[in-house]
């Protein structure tokens, strides 16, 4: 029988169809394979024991980066003529549809073998293959063709073309394919000179880095900053460059062995570390390294080289681990030009290592975290973006706007979100008009005509206001959604949830219906709706936003607002004259918006410990609360539970154990062990109540591991249904995909 075999998923750009002509000539199978819309569709002669087995194969020997969403089989399938062999038939075109792109890929270990082995890719530094190489950083339009990217300017040359044009080789329409005879170059101006020979920059940068100096490289989405990871001066030299006080560095390590030897590592983070992805994944650490890597903190953000420049380093450099982070100042985006790099870093760094293929979509490497036994998505990015979300809702035509920090927005095609890259904080300029530029190039990537637009319902975030000058000049219909319904309604798309569920949403920031700023939610919510079950009670926000940088303003206020005294030792750190400043601008409600945030809370007990009055970077206060706790303590505070949850007790009780010298460590893991244990009780109750018998949870306050760890224990013993975000952000990264799914089941109802 003749069958059409359509398979969905990122098939496309990955060497998937030369896997299915190679595999269809092993099995002795007869027909074609070709490019279509959304996916490959392969027509075969196949009896049915054949078929069965031709799919299971496809299944489990699918190229490496390929992902098979869906397999659909259409059997008796009429056809003039009879097939005589296999072949890779000519795609089909269809401009109202998109062609899915491969995310950049960490180049594989058979390139990096071709390299001391092939004479014209001798140590060539931009090898590739259909398995490895850059993808969404260097395209422009669809479809993925070389003259849509920017190696368009690069002409192959006899013996790349050869490989190109040659189905049997690991080469075929990899479009990036170059040597050292026709692709890209390393170039730097170094002491007065322009140099192109690799060996001689590798030598310069290898003897600038081993001398304590920073140097700056252009990688796959964006240029780095690099340094020594052991050498203090170094790392403080590279904290002056970036204008960048605290905030950790990530660490990139020479190979899997020295990374156990300085964080702890399990089986899970290393399949992330080691997978084509190479995220960053956030470790605990176990060996020193330079003190001002990640000041008072326990985890290292580690991963392993991706770019053969990464190995020529290592096998140069007298380090065994080299910080690697953004090439960027502080809040700006990640430089992708000569231009941009010379800018920002021209005379502050020893060298800028530049090269001349061009990057077209800025991509900052993607950060996870092991939560239980499954990774968790905090920054998504290089390796990620722009695959899609599959999903069960048709999603055709929604363009979402995303939030105002850790900004991403989404698209709607079909039944696929498209989340875009990482972007940033809006309130930044380039950074805000790197989300415009990249807002507008993935609508032409992707051939996406807005039908709905969707935003927060803040209406003073740059990306609500972008919003509504797009809904004004082109009088497309625009949504409001509120902030943490969204962010509950992110897990449930993750999930294909539909029916009601109890949302736990705590983060730090969100405009509430009342007005006030929600952020310690407990929601029953589907998708198109909610009604808010619990929350705490709220609380002045002095200074409104200068709260989340200044959590002593928040101690103060809990305190005040509660009629509690402020222990000594708070008061001497701080001082009475600041402190009663704040106390005159809550009581003469000066910029003291009511808040009922948990992320305000964990930076509360953060400044009342000690641990961050002031903090330089977002989420620092709790982040170190989170660190600061010890392990195997039990005890809880009280708190009070209902539709209004009050921390007065629990202040109290904290005060008392600072009182009698209880260390801070133990303390954090009683606010910790409290907050796990109201969500557990608080949400079982609610469940009860209301019928329903699934619990989410979202917002960033979840990047906590140890209080997501906590819950995930809790609720697995009760044998409850609790779904955390793993491929979405919990954070505002994720928003856009909740706004995406908010307005598509408000659209269909």
């Amino acid at each position: 029988m003749i069958v059409e075999i359509s398979i969905q998923g990122l098939v496309q750009g990955v060497g998937f169809r030369p896997f299915i002509f190679t595999l269809a000539k092993n099995m002795g199978v007869k027909g074609e394979v070709l490019n279509c819309v959304n996916g490959v569709v392969i027509r075969a002669e196949l009896t049915e024991p054949l078929l069965e087995l031709f799919i299971q194969r496809i299944r489990l020997e699918c190229p490496p980066v390929a992902f098979i969403h869906r397999v659909e089989v259409n059997k008796g399938i009429s056809r003039t003529g009879v097939f005589t062999d296999f072949e890779i038939a000519k795609s089909i075109a269809n401009e109202t549809h998109i062609t899915q792109v491969a995310p950049d890929i960490a180049i594989c270990d058979a390139c990096l073998n071709d390299r001391k082995t092939q004479p014209f890719r001798m140590g060539y530094p931009f090898i590739n293959c259909t398995n490895c190489g850059p993808r969404f950083s260097i395209v422009k339009s669809l479809p993925y063709d070389r003259e849509q990217t920017t190696m368009s300017v690069f002409t192959m040359c006899t013996t790349c073309r050869e490989e190109y044009m040659d189905i049997a080789n690991r080469r075929f329409h990899a479009q990036p394919v170059a040597c050292t005879h026709c692709g890209p170059v390393y170039y730097a101006t170094y002491k007065g000179k322009y140099i192109a020979d690799y060996e001689q920059l590798l030598a310069e940068t290898v003897h600038l880095i081993d001398a304590g100096e920073v140097v700056a490289v252009k990688g796959i989405g964006g240029y780095h900053l690099v340094c020594d990871a052991l050498n203090e001066d170094a790392v403080r030299k590279l904290r002056a460059i970036k204008h960048r006080d605290s905030k950790p560095f990530a660490v990139m390590f020479n190979g899997m062995q020295t990374l156990r030897e300085f964080v702890c590592c399990n089986e899970k983070e290393e399949e992330e570390l080691t997978s084509y992805r190479k995220p960053i994944v956030l470790l605990k650490q176990r060996k020193k390294l330079a003190e001002d890597i990640n000041p008072g903190m326990h985890t290292i953000g580690s991963f392993l080289p991706y770019m053969a420049v990464h190995y020529d380093w290592f096998e140069r450099v007298s380090t065994p681990a080299l910080v690697m982070t953004s090439g960027n100042l502080s809040d700006c985006p990640i430089a992708i030009s000569p231009e941009e790099a010379n800018e920002q870093f021209g005379g502050k760094v020893a060298l800028i290592l530049h090269h001349n293929r061009a990057i077209y979509n800025r991509v900052d490497d993607s950060i996870v975290q092991v939560i239980g036994s499954d990774a968790c998505m905090i920054r998504r990015s290089r390796g990620y973006v722009p695959e899609p979300l599959f999903v069960d809702e048709d999603m055709e035509g929604i363009l979402a706007f995303g939030a105002e920090k850790t900004n991403a927005f989404a698209l709607g095609k079909d039944h696929t979100c498209i989340l875009s890259q990482y972007i940033g904080d809006l309130k930044n300029w380039e950074t805000y008009s790197f989300y415009q530029e990249s807002m507008s190039r993935f609508q032409f990537l992707f051939r996406f005509e807005p039908k709905v637009l969707v935003c927060d319902l803040h209406p003073d975030y740059l990306s609500s206001g972008y919003a509504e000058t797009i809904h004004q000049e082109k009088g497309i219909p625009l949504m409001r959604v509120q902030h943490h319904h969204a962010h509950a309604v992110a897990c449930m798309l993750e999930y294909n949830l539909h029916e009601k569920v109890v949302a736990v949403v705590w983060d730090g920031v969100g405009l509430g219906e009342d007005g006030n700023v929600w952020g310690g939610e407990f929601f029953l919510c589907d998708r198109s709706g909610y009604s808010r079950l619990s929350h705490f009670e709220y609380i002045p926000m002095p200074g409104g936003d200068l709260a989340a940088k200044e959590p002593w303003r928040m101690v103060v206020s809990c305190f005040h607002h509660f009629g509690l005294t402020l222990p000594d030792s708070f008061v001497e750190r701080i001082g009475g004259e600041k402190i009663n400043q704040i106390k005159t601008i809550i009581d003469k409600r000066l910029n003291s918006p009511l808040t009922s945030s948990a992320g305000r809370l964990f930076d509360a007990f953060s400044s009342l410990l000690g641990l961050c009055d002031v903090a330089t970077h977002q989420a620092q206060a709790a982040i170190l609360l989170e660190q600061s706790a010890a392990e195997g303590v039990t005890e809880l505070y009280p708190v009070h539970c209902s539709a209004t949850i009050s921390i007065r007790e629990m202040l109290e009780h904290i005060v008392v154990d600072m009182e009698k010298k209880t260390g801070v460590n133990e303390i954090a893991v009683k606010i910790n062990n409290t907050f796990a244990d109201l969500i557990f009780r608080l949400a079982k109750k609610q469940l009860k109540e209301t019928g329903a018998n699934k619990v989410v949870l979202s917002g960033g306050c979840f990047q906590n591991k140890r209080l997501t760890e906590l819950l995930l224990d809790l609720f697995s013993r009760e044998g409850i249904s609790l779904y955390i975000p793993h491929r979405i952000p919990c954070n505002d990264g994720g928003l856009a995909a909740g706004q995406l799914a908010v307005a598509a089941a408000r659209m269909k109802s």
